[in-house]
């Protein structure tokens, strides 16, 4: 009798909208990998005992998302260093029996616009709109990639501040005044306003000349942020979706220790094909950060 499949899941609230199950069950299509991959759909109350039991019962990984991302790190007893500086987890696993948690949102957002957009990081000019855990949760890989500066803006400032201080060194916040008259070569969108339609209060005088405009949402139809690039002259301007595949991927790497070609998902899911795996790549007319 063969072995049952490895158990993966996505946690989070709400879950159904995810895409991982899809992604994942493609990387163990290429990389000839047995497993079971599922959504779970948890209660905040409940998600501490929701992880011990899956792994106890034999679940080799999971995938966290909104809104667990904070708790799963509490739970962990051991952390990678991009977890730990972000006070955030994404991926969690099991060595001899503990607890571990990664990050990989930021590695996911380097390798797209780094590798597959070819935009370059190391000593860069970012500006990062949001203060929240979106935007905290890729500091860390990106000041890992030696940028020249990075600036933060958000419309409570003092979360600005606040995150500023907790990077202090290699990031500085700013306030839309002190914005004017300086330019940047990479900006990311990490507010919640394209899950809504809305468009943050933005500057063409931003972009520099080739300026990478990177929104962190990904989505069926365009993004309001990345209409404004377009027409304001950005030299490239892209949604999330390649960050939500590279994240999975680092996921998958962690789980499998193999790290799956990430461009072949990407096409597939840009292109909307329908596959035997479970439907269409997504829900018409989504708007949805990366998981």
């Amino acid at each position: 009798m063969s072995a049952a499949p490895a158990r993966y899941a996505v946690v989070g609230n709400p879950i159904g909208h995810s895409k991982s199950p899809l992604i994942h069950s493609l990387f163990a299509r290429q990389t000839g990998a047995e497993i079971s991959y599922g959504k779970e759909l948890v209660s905040e109350p409940d998600f501490a005992a929701f992880v011990k039991t899956f792994f106890r019962n034999g679940g080799a990984g999971l995938n966290v998302t909104v809104p667990f991302k904070q708790h799963a790190h509490a739970l962990c007893g051991r952390l990678s260093d991009n977890a730990a500086r972000s006070g955030a987890v994404n991926t969690l696993y099991q060595i001899d029996g503990r607890l571990a948690g990664a990050n990989t949102d930021g590695i996911g957002l380097v390798r797209d616009i780094r590798d597959n957009l070819a935009c370059e990081i190391r000593g860069r000019r970012i500006l990062l709109l949001g203060a929240g855990g979106a935007v905290r949760g890729v500091l860390p890989a990106l000041e890992k990639q030696s940028p020249a500066r990075m600036t933060v803006w958000n419309r409570t400032a003092e979360r600005a501040t606040e995150l500023a201080r907790e990077f202090e060194g290699s990031l500085a916040a700013a306030s839309l005044e002190e914005l004017r008259g300086k330019q940047f070569d990479l900006i990311v969108n990490g507010t919640s306003g394209s899950l809504e339609g809305c468009l943050p209060p933005v500057d063409a005088a931003w972009l520099a000349p080739g300026c990478c405009v990177y929104d962190m949402v990904y989505a069926d139809e365009e993004i309001v942020f990345l209409r404004w690039a377009r027409e304001a002259g950005a030299g490239l301007a892209s949604d999330g979706l390649g960050m939500l595949v590279e994240q999975a991927a680092e996921s998958f790497h962690i789980w499998r220790g193999v790290r799956p070609e990430t461009g072949p998902v990407i096409q597939r899911l840009r292109n909307g094909v329908k596959t035997d795996l479970g439907g269409s790549q997504g829900d018409s007319a989504t708007s949805l950060r990366p998981e």
